[in-house]
């Protein structure tokens, strides 16, 4: 029988955690995306972001089984993905979601990389192993993987890759890359 992780995907507003969760979810995600309304404009920052009309107002959850390949003693995983909203103002719900996380992955844009460092922040006081994916959108600038760690402030340890959220296989080696980082701070 696989092992059941839990796994958080959390980062600033508007990166691409709801995109992220159903491009990677084996299974129709749970999505609770709400309208952006006039009453949010002063609360939600929409500069840098071209076309964001709905938001995560709780969270969002997909599962995705991972299969070791044959012949193998370990029975693969299974993940239960949980999307966070990503303004401030849902910050007692992210920090909720992470109980019981084995990892957190961090979703990135290089358009506005100073609005990680909140989520990057929570990540590291609470101790959970985490992998950083920058989610290129089509007007991303271009940064080499030095430059985005040096941006991010990132050890070297620390798993970083670009993705495309939108993607099914960029999605799933993004929490390919993550389980493998968990697994090998458990076996060290």
């Amino acid at each position: 029988m696989p092992v059941p992780v839990k796994i958080v995907v959390a980062g600033p507003f508007a990166v691409g955690k709801t995109t992220f969760v159903a491009a990677a979810s084996e299974t129709a995600p749970l999505t609770t995306e709400e309208v952006l309304t006039q009453a949010g404009e002063s609360v939600d920052d929409l500069s840098g972001v071209r076309g964001k009309t709905t938001t995560t107002v709780g969270v969002d959850f997909g599962r995705l089984t991972l299969r070791p390949p044959e012949p193998s003693a370990h029975p693969g995983a299974v993940l239960y993905l949980f999307g966070a909203p990503g303004q401030e103002r849902f910050r007692l719900l992210w920090e909720e979601l992470t109980y019981g996380a084995m990892g957190v992955l961090v979703l990135a844009d290089t358009r506005r990389l100073d609005a990680s460092f909140d989520v990057l922040d929570l990540v590291e006081r609470r101790g959970i192993p985490y992998a950083v994916a920058v989610n290129e959108f089509e007007d991303s600038p271009a940064h080499g993987p030095a430059a985005l760690r040096a941006a991010l402030d990132l050890e070297e340890s620390t798993p970083l890759a670009v993705c495309d959220a939108r993607d099914p296989r960029s999605a799933r080696n993004m929490l390919i890359m993550l389980v493998e980082h968990i697994r090998e701070l458990v076996e060290s």
